[in-house]
């Protein structure tokens, strides 16, 4: 009985050795696995990071692009800016030149209808009324100013710098 018992004990020693290098096995396996699974887990993670880093720089490429354009656009805009101003400051001074010859033909036109009343209506000869009358039709059309043998109106955009 003796041996039966010891080849029982024994038996059921050698199951559990068994049972425990199988719980063993069993252990390592599923250990490989999941460290497998990991792995594949890890590699999608960089792959996917790696993307949002391409998608990133792209982006960043065609903002930089995008930001050259709007400084062209800009730098062109300015200068047409800066040439509209100097074009606007030579057409007011001759607008100011203009303004001042027609004052002085306006009072030169007073002046003369002062004299022909102090005169009694008449012009003292016939110079005077030639000049009166080509006065008197310039008055009439302002832009005939040529006729009163002015030198040109020259002004240039350089003069004015600011």
């Amino acid at each position: 009985m003796a041996t039966s018992s010891g080849n029982s004990s024994g038996s059921s020693q050698m199951q559990n050795i068994g049972s425990d290098e199988n719980l063993q096995s069993l252990m390592n396996e599923r250990k490989r696995k999941r460290m497998e699974s990991n792995r594949e887990s890890a590699r999608r993670s960089r792959m996917r990071k790696q993307q949002h880093l391409d998608g990133l720089m792209a982006q960043v490429s065609q903002l930089r692009k995008e930001n050259n354009q709007i400084l062209t656009s800009i730098n062109i805009t300015t200068q047409h800016y800066v040439n509209v101003e100097a074009d606007n400051s030579v057409l007011r001074a001759q607008m100011m030149e203009l303004s001042q010859r027609l004052q002085s033909l306006n009072e030169i036109i007073n002046s003369m209808n002062t004299n022909n009343n102090i005169n009694g209506g008449g012009f003292e000869n016939e110079e005077f009324q030639t000049g009166f009358h080509s006065l008197m039709m310039m008055n009439n059309d302002p832009w005939n100013l040529m006729y009163l043998h002015q030198p040109p109106i020259m002004a240039s955009a350089d003069i004015f710098q600011y």
